[in-house]
């Protein structure tokens, strides 16, 4: 289990923290998302837990064991796969390969074997011999991810390691990244795409401003106290209905409206039939992620 206990970081001359406080328990297995907007402090985070950063307050430990004890034992257990391209352009996606994993210790057969099952991993057997400014992004993104494997690291750390890529590399990628666990990788994955986090994530945390706002298993972070009714309406809403329950409209009289318990719904039906609205249908709304993030702060995960 990697734990993070009351981790705080500011940068030289920031006048607000990158992180406040932050404690998280992320099991051992799996993929653990971390979900915000740009700015909300994951890639501090990722950077602290990769050693990029040192830590000023607060503690991470992996197994118990803190990370510089991690890291002295097996240079290779925590890999990071960064945002940004990690290799040299102008070599070639097997130069690379063959530098990077150098550049971790490994020679021989043992850096063919795993130069090998990288490539396989990330289907680059057609590009192997390609110069990487030549590649597409999403053949860059995979030959990121293929780097990032070559140590067999025990925590591999993803920021945001679908951003710029084209759909169908995204579909390869997340099918790529969701089979890591099988082979008894940890994966922590940053992004700040919802339908990414829902789609692969066995357990997310809400980070914002630096704080996390919420934790816990998927379907925990969606439930909420607060139901929520979805209706269709044959008539508009009337405006004091609409502040009432706080309605959001979408379109062709379809409308999402906040209920204080399950209770107040036949409330609701009386005042609408008073305000001579008949309702086409009716059903109760379903949270995603986006509206749990809105409600937690106000604003939009891509603001």
């Amino acid at each position: 289990m990697l734990s993070i206990d009351s981790l705080s970081y500011r940068y030289t001359a920031a006048t607000v923290p990158a992180l406040e406080d932050v404690s998280l328990s992320i099991p051992t297995g799996g993929i653990y998302g971390l979900l915000g907007p740009n700015g909300a402090g994951k890639t501090t985070l990722i950077s602290l837990i990769a050693g990029l950063l040192t830590i000023a307050t607060g503690r991470i430990t992996l197994g118990g064991q803190p990370l510089a004890a991690v890291r002295a034992a097996n240079p290779r257990a925590i890999a990071l796969v960064p945002q940004d391209y990690a290799f040299y352009p102008m070599l070639t996606a097997g130069e690379n390969l063959r530098f990077f994993g150098g550049v971790l210790g490994l020679k021989g057969r043992e850096l063919a074997a795993q130069i090998e099952l990288a490539i396989a991993f990330a289907r680059l057997e057609q590009v192997v011999g390609k110069r990487v400014e030549q590649l597409s992004g999403g053949l860059r993104r995979r030959l990121n991810l293929a780097i990032g494997l070559l140590g067999k690291p025990q925590l591999l750390l993803l920021d945001e390691p679908t951003v710029g890529v084209d759909p169908q590399s995204r579909h390869f990628l997340l099918d790529a990244i969701a089979a890591l666990p099988d082979s008894g990788t940890t994966v922590i994955y940053t992004s700040h795409y919802m339908e990414e986090v829902e789609a692969i994530c066995r357990r997310i945390a809400i980070i914002d401003q630096g704080r996390v706002l919420a934790e816990g298993s998927l379907d925990e972070i969606l439930h909420s106290p607060e139901p929520q009714l979805d209706l269709q309406l044959l008539q508009p809403l009337p405006p004091p209905l609409a502040e009432r329950y706080a309605a959001v409209g979408n379109g062709d009289l379809r409308y999402r409206l906040k209920l204080a318990t399950p209770g107040a719904l036949p409330r609701l039906l009386d005042e609408l039939a008073a305000a001579g609205c008949a309702v086409r249908s009716l059903g109760l709304g379903q949270h995603n992620l986006e509206q749990v993030f809105m409600r937690l702060t106000n604003r939009s995960l891509r603001d």
